[in-house]
């Protein structure tokens, strides 16, 4: 069974431009990516659209599907109202290039100010440590992420504030996490997130959580225990009082 429905695509560059309506034959198992491609194909050679896996692996292709951040691979067309047109637009936090497509290129450079890994010696005569499994469930999540920047899209600091020069965003709030958490890691990051990387400016309204492809548990299990880390450190007064006595405790 197939169906007429129509796109209301956003096509322009460098943030001019309009939404331009295409009606398009759907059928059973398609995704919002398909009927891109189809009308790419048959209406509108030049509309610019990236993508690659079509497997909800690589994230190339997130978009605004009726005004929410989700890839269009994953993006069924049975799961969407199709008795009006379905808007389809390129994510708001990141510079427009063309049509659907942005420049995410600022990802890339948040993540060069973050310390690197820096493992403790090795706990074993050949080399290894010895974890808690407990400790490396923990991260195996956050390394789920495909970079797809859907949470850095809904972030309201990034995407209604811009405020990309002070805060780096849920998915480097969760590469941190990734990096502060693990067993091994001996480098120290709460200095940075407290006065360079802007942690303090999530209010953990879970946005972040909710658009996730991959279910990471952004704001419950990365952000609040970063959070935590810096407020004991920094907010605590005996440690405070601690600090100013004895010199320590960092910046």
């Amino acid at each position: 069974m197939s169906d007429q429905v129509t796109f209301r695509i956003w096509r322009g560059e460098k943030g001019a431009g309009e939404l331009r309506d295409y009606t398009t034959e759907i059928s059973s198992g398609m995704v919002v990516l398909d009927a891109v491609h189809k009308i790419q194909a048959t209406q509108a050679n030049d509309l610019a659209c990236r993508w690659n896996c079509k497997a909800g692996k690589c994230g190339s292709c997130s978009a605004e599907i009726n005004g929410m951040p989700r890839l269009m691979c994953m993006t069924r067309m049975s799961d969407l109202p199709v008795d009006k047109p379905i808007t389809i637009e390129p994510m708001r936090a990141f510079p427009h290039l063309r049509d659907l497509v942005t420049d995410v290129s600022w990802n890339y450079e948040v993540k060069t100010k973050i310390r690197k890994y820096q493992p403790r010696k090795p706990d074993n005569a050949d080399g290894t440590w010895s974890m808690e499994q407990d400790d490396i469930d923990r991260v195996q999540e956050f390394r789920k992420c495909i970079e797809c920047y859907l949470c850095q899209d809904v972030c309201h600091v990034l995407r209604e504030h811009s405020l990309h020069a002070k805060f780096i965003g849920p998915r480097f709030l969760v590469y941190s996490a990734a990096l502060e958490m693990h067993p091994a890691d001996t480098a120290d990051r709460l200095p940075e997130l407290k006065n360079d990387l802007g942690i303090g400016y999530c209010n953990i309204t879970k946005c972040c959580t909710k658009v996730c492809p991959e279910s990471i548990t952004i704001t419950d299990n990365a952000i609040i225990p970063l959070k935590e880390r810096v407020v004991d450190r920094y907010y605590d007064p005996i440690k405070r009082i601690f600090r100013a006595i004895t010199g320590s405790g960092g910046d």
